[in-house]
């Protein structure tokens, strides 16, 4: 007869999610609390002499808008994927939802809204790459909710999966330079943002994770 696997195990295949998500949250906790502090100073003080984000009264809302708004997104957007939260009844998953789906429209038209004005600093590429994000977050959420609506509920488990990877997604471009500035010291990156690895980390800290969980769906469907 075949062997079974020891119970321990069993049990234990569930809860790697659960820890994927509570390390990863962990991990990203401060640049939230980070960014939620640094938009929120910039919507209620003069920051004309410490940063370049505080311009004209109309790009300094949507900048710092968006960063205290994407800082939300970043930690709630992974935890409405853990098992607590909808054992926590429909209605506390559904107005979570709406929450997240709030938090996702400020965040990504009010990004939108400052690349349309001012640009980014790496220049055309970089704000391609980066409006192309926003344009994504904005699919990804809206998706979500129309098919929790429509009660399709594997849709919108896949739309929910991959807003959550678009949320985590300014904290994973921050990630990438931490890692390849401790690993190379910052080869093929300038301080305009023109370098090798500044080009390819514009979709690099979306897209690829993005095609990594189509990849996972497409198999875990068959």
């Amino acid at each position: 007869m075949p062997s079974t696997p020891p119970r321990p195990i069993l049990r234990a295949m569930p809860r790697a999610p659960t820890l994927a998500i509570l390390a990863l949250t962990l991990l990203a906790l401060p640049f939230v609390l980070h960014a939620a502090a640094f938009g929120l100073r910039g919507l209620s003080a003069d920051l004309s002499g410490q940063t370049r984000f505080f311009t004209t009264p109309l790009p300094t809302v949507l900048i710092f808008g968006h960063m205290a708004a994407g800082a939300l997104l970043t930690l709630l957007a992974p935890l409405q994927l853990l098992p607590a939260t909808r054992r926590g009844g429909a209605r506390l998953h559904r107005r979570l939802g709406y929450v997240i789906l709030a938090l996702a429209a400020v965040t990504g038209t009010f990004g939108l809204g400052y690349i349309g004005l001012r640009g980014t600093i790496g220049g055309p590429l970089m704000s391609a790459g980066f409006a192309l994000y926003g344009v994504l977050l904005l699919v990804a959420a809206a998706n979500a909710v129309y098919h929790a609506l429509d009660r399709n509920l594997a849709a919108h488990r896949a739309w929910a999966l991959r807003l959550a990877v678009l949320a985590v997604g300014s904290f994973l471009y921050r990630l990438h330079y931490w890692v390849w500035y401790a690993a190379t010291g910052g080869a093929g990156s300038t301080p305009d943002f023109t370098g090798p690895f500044d080009l390819a980390n514009f979709v690099g800290f979306y897209l690829p994770y993005l095609l990594l969980l189509e990849l996972w769906l497409r198999r875990s469907t068959r």
